[in-house]
């Protein structure tokens, strides 16, 4: 008996590890499936983006009317002014009823494109309640909506979904953004701040983030922001 509970106790580590892991790679497929849609995000604006949030699969919950709750990761461009190369993830948690609403009871994908470095100082610290802590609008998409709308312009954050095969941008004010600081934890080993992973450089790229990371290399390589 004795035996059986210590190859239970090593296996559970390595199960919530493999959770993370699966976590990073569910959101490696939805950026390569989403940058790849024709007439999709324009280039303009990833090209000035400074972060990206990715949560695939975000489900509308059964309890109570419009709730919902979503996991993925945030990854940063690297550097002082967020000109480098895009740099390790950190995960995150989604919540909020105005979610559910939206989500109609199905499966959806989300991404988002963080404009500016105010917009993602403001993840790093806390959670953030989008439109309230952070602005936020639904992004343009096509080749012909490029940062000159004015949604882009004033925005810090601008969301997209994918459900049902239909990409569009859509408004989620009042949901919320906050890190999962026991994700972080188990991924890299110890407990992290936001900052420490994305910012500070005390972390390499986990393995399993390595084809996300790669992605977004391929699809964005630099920073074109003023």
């Amino acid at each position: 008996m004795k035996s059986i509970a210590f190859v239970v106790s090593l296996s559970i580590p390595l199960l919530v590890a493999n959770k993370e892991e699966d976590r990073l790679e569910e959101s490696a497929t939805v950026v390569k499936e989403i940058l790849n849609i024709p007439d999709g995000i324009p280039q303009e604006l990833l090209d000035k983006a400074e972060c990206v949030v990715v949560l695939p699969s975000v489900k509308k919950l059964a309890i109570g009317i419009g709730g919902s709750y979503g996991r993925g990761v945030l990854v940063c461009r690297s550097g002082e002014d967020f000109k480098g190369a895009w740099g390790p993830p950190a995960l995150y948690r989604l919540e909020g009823g105005n979610i559910g609403l939206q989500l109609g009871g199905q499966a959806t994908d989300f991404l988002f494109l963080v404009m500016n470095p105010k917009g993602a100082e403001s993840l790093l610290r806390s959670k953030v309640k989008l439109g309230a802590d952070a602005s936020a609008a639904a992004g343009p998409k096509g080749r012909a909506a490029g940062a000159s709308t004015d949604a882009a312009m004033r925005a810090e954050i601008l969301t997209y979904s994918r459900s049902r095969g239909l990409f569009a941008g859509l408004s989620l004010e009042g949901s919320t953004l906050r890190p999962d600081g026991g994700g972080n934890e188990n991924l890299y080993g110890r407990e992290l701040s936001v900052a420490d992973i994305v910012r500070k450089g005390k972390v390499a790229i986990p393995a399993a983030a390595r084809a996300l990371v790669a992605a977004l290399d391929r699809a964005s390589p630099e920073n074109l922001s003023n």
